[in-house]
């Protein structure tokens, strides 16, 4: 099977641990494995773990190991995990699963046989297993560093690689979850979009990663190539500043809330390949909040909002960009909503190569998208007066406690009501403006069949080749 991905160029790798791209993501699952992956509604599905169990002070984690053998016959050992993790969390490092796994005490961790490893946290957290299924959280082979020839414990064994070119593997037969249905994999790169769905065509190639919204459409009723549109797989949204004007004041914040024609943006941004959101991240994930009443524009209640703020007739910047595909077409449909109320919004154009670090400090409202996390995880990341990200300045000393009590709750129901209780803080008060959901598109040959289409990218399913055939 012939997979075409965008891609990076020379600068290309294969360390599992420095993965960001998703050609690069394809590539390390094909070859490796992680303790655990996420499933379709973000809850983290065991995989290398047979099972995790957890103390009453959700301090330490025990997981027992499947039985699994890396590429060279080596069975994957509680020492590999560790030293994997230890090789992620490196004083140097900046490798993408660091901060998520930064939660281990590795000099309280240990291996208590082969296959059980015992993890010491800094702190109870008992959301732990997500951060075993976090993106570049791979277990190697204890002492790895030279990644030329791969040797992991995946579906596919490595054969070839060319950085920004071509990427083989072959079937590994002894995979603990039984061999692929594929002799062979290979991944090709291509940035153009179009020239990825002319190799469907013309039978240079049985999938292609990546589509627009525009061509899938103008592709699907051909039945030429299969379209498959992976849901609440990107998040569309405004992230306000809740700490300078005019959004220091709650009330223009729910002005801006009551602004927004979702329904519009989803037809002329996303062109109707999603759905809208209601202002909280996460949509249909574990945890996510959907007994809250759907959104939608009410203008009265945002002028009256904005008179009760003394903000009539507010002029505002938004800065956007080109750095993703949308952001300015919809921070430009979001401007012409905002007259209606008399808003004036001033689209700015930023720096499409460093708008995302640009966005943490610059502006007061900016254009912000997502790609699927679980919800622990986005408020960890984005809503604590700790969080690294914190796009929208949101820091209460009372949210982060209420967090921290949700880490501290063995009972899962009983922390489902607390995450609901942030939710809803969010929902009333917060600074990001969730409008929509987006589809993630990629197509396939007809021949091929085993696409899950219910895996939003980056889970567990998407781009998992060892479970596709070709007819």
């Amino acid at each position: 099977m012939r997979a075409v991905f965008p891609g990076g160029g020379a600068d290309e790798v294969l360390d599992p641990h420095a993965t960001n791209l998703y050609a690069e993501v394809a590539r390390a699952k094909a070859l490796f494995d992680k303790l655990a992956d996420y499933g379709s509604d973000m809850s983290p599905q065991p995989r290398l773990a047979e099972r995790w169990e957890s103390s009453p002070d959700l301090r330490t984690w025990r997981v027992p190991l499947r039985e699994a053998t890396f590429h060279d016959g080596r069975p994957v050992r509680a020492a590999d995990v560790l030293a994997s993790y230890a090789r992620i969390l490196r004083p140097d490092s900046t490798r993408r699963a660091k901060a998520s796994l930064s939660v281990i005490d590795l000099q309280g961790s240990r291996a208590i046989d082969d296959r059980t490893v015992e993890f010491r946290l800094k702190r109870p957290y008992a959301e732990f297993p997500n951060a075993l299924a976090t993106l570049g959280a791979y277990i190697v082979p204890e002492g790895a560093e030279n990644f030329e020839r791969p040797v992991g414990s995946g579906p596919f064994r490595f054969t070839s690689f060319e950085p920004g070119r071509s990427f083989l593997v072959a079937r590994n037969p002894n995979y603990w979850e039984g061999a692929p249905l594929l002799d062979e994999l290979e991944i090709l790169v291509s940035n153009d979009e179009a020239a990825r769905v002319n190799a469907l065509l013309g039978d240079q190639a049985d999938y292609a990663h990546d589509l627009t919204a525009t061509t899938a459409r103008s592709h699907e009723a051909a039945g030429q190539i299969n379209i498959h549109r992976l849901p609440l797989s990107n998040f569309h949204s405004l992230a306000m500043k809740v700490d300078r004007p005019p959004f220091d004041r709650l009330e223009v914040r729910q002005a801006f809330f009551h602004l927004v024609d979702r329904e519009e943006l989803v037809r002329s941004v996303l062109q109707g390949s999603g759905e809208v959101a209601n202002d909280l991240f996460g949509k249909n994930y574990q945890y996510y909040d959907a007994e809250l009443p759907q959104r939608r524009q009410d203008l009265a209640k945002a002028k009256e909002l904005l008179r009760r703020a003394g903000a009539e007739n507010l002029r505002v910047e938004l800065l956007t960009s080109e750095a993703s595909p949308g952001l300015r077409e919809a921070a430009l449909a979001f401007a012409d909503q905002a007259k209606l109320a008399g808003v004036t919004i001033d689209v700015t154009l930023g720096n499409k190569d460093t708008y995302w670090s640009d966005i943490g400090e610059q502006g007061s409202i900016v254009s912000y998208r997502s790609g699927a996390m679980p919800i622990e995880s986005h408020l960890s990341q984005r809503l604590l007066s700790s969080s690294t990200t914190n796009n929208t300045k949101w820091q209460r000393p009372e949210f982060d406690a209420l967090y921290q009590q949700a880490q501290s709750t063995s009972d899962e129901n009983a922390r489902a009501g607390l995450y609901r209780e942030m939710q809803r803080t969010l929902f009333e008060e917060g600074g990001f403006l969730w409008w929509g959901v987006s589809d993630w598109i990629v197509a396939s040959a007809n021949r091929v069949g085993g696409i899950d289409d219910g895996a939003p990218a980056n889970t567990l399913d998407w781009a998992r080749f060892d479970k596709v055939w070709l007819g």
